[in-house]
């Protein structure tokens, strides 16, 4: 059986260079190539391939993103192999995290070495399971969110976080508010927290976090509790637990 293989690149001489290296390979097929982040989820989530050759910097989603939004029922998850030309600390994360990278622009023997290491871990497949969460976190640590990535069943877009009023919890999602619409997330809000962290989103009850530039009013209630009104009218009550946050955003 053939291994199958998925080209990502914005730029089509990229994508070409990686086929010619491939071709040379009989028992490798390319099943798809993408230009953009939103085409490879979706190709992903559809072709299941084996490897994937994913740029790192592409307009729309990059290519961290394409990994953060990929289905999980894809499993096995591919073998990702990052093409980068830019951000030596994201290349030191991928040292230590990731199944393999290439640098722009790289020969044929670097390549063929990445392949070699791909086709391996292909082989293994738990091993690529188990490198790409860690691969995540470094990478959440390296760059703030600065807009969800929201999938209904025909189209994937973006939602930034500036445009968000307030997340809260609904059963195994969470639901971001904006003024105008609200959209389900598949994730936690311990997850969104340390996410939104940079952007000083607050948590304030178990089940809620809030914008801290859209709130417009708070009111204490009785015994630590807080009704918290934001910029469009929509009030949220905060817990005794989280009290401390609100009361540090006061101070600030």
């Amino acid at each position: 059986m053939k291994t199958r293989v998925l080209i990502v690149d914005d730029e089509p001489i990229a994508r070409r260079g990686i086929r010619r290296y491939l071709a040379k390979h009989n028992d490798i097929e390319v099943v798809g190539e993408a230009a953009n982040g939103i085409n490879a989820v979706e190709q992903i989530n559809e072709l299941h391939p084996d490897i994937v050759f994913l740029d790192v910097q592409m307009p729309d989603l990059d290519g961290f993103g394409v990994i953060e939004n990929v289905e999980p029922s894809v499993s096995p998850a591919p073998v990702y192999v990052f093409v980068t030309a830019h951000d030596a600390h994201a290349i030191r994360a991928f040292e230590v995290h990731a199944v393999d990278y290439l640098l722009k622009p790289y020969d044929k023997e670097r390549f063929a070495k990445a392949l070699v290491h791909a086709l391996q871990v292909v082989e293994q497949r738990g091993t690529a399971n188990r490198g790409l969460e860690p691969l995540l976190q470094s990478l959440r640590s390296l760059r703030p969110l600065e807009r969800f990535v929201v999938k209904d069943k025909k189209r994937i877009f973006f939602v930034p976080v500036s445009n968000v009023l307030w997340i809260e919890a609904t059963g195994n999602y969470a639901c971001i508010h904006t003024a105008s619409d609200s959209h389900l997330l598949r994730d936690t809000l311990a997850h969104l927290e340390e996410k939104l962290a940079p952007h000083h989103f607050i948590r304030v009850r178990k089940s809620a976090i809030v914008n801290g530039a859209c709130i417009s009013e708070i009111r204490p209630m009785f015994d630590g509790v807080y009704d918290i009104v934001l910029a469009e009218g929509t009030v949220v009550t905060s817990s005794r637990r989280y009290a401390h946050k609100l009361r540090a955003l006061l101070e600030s």
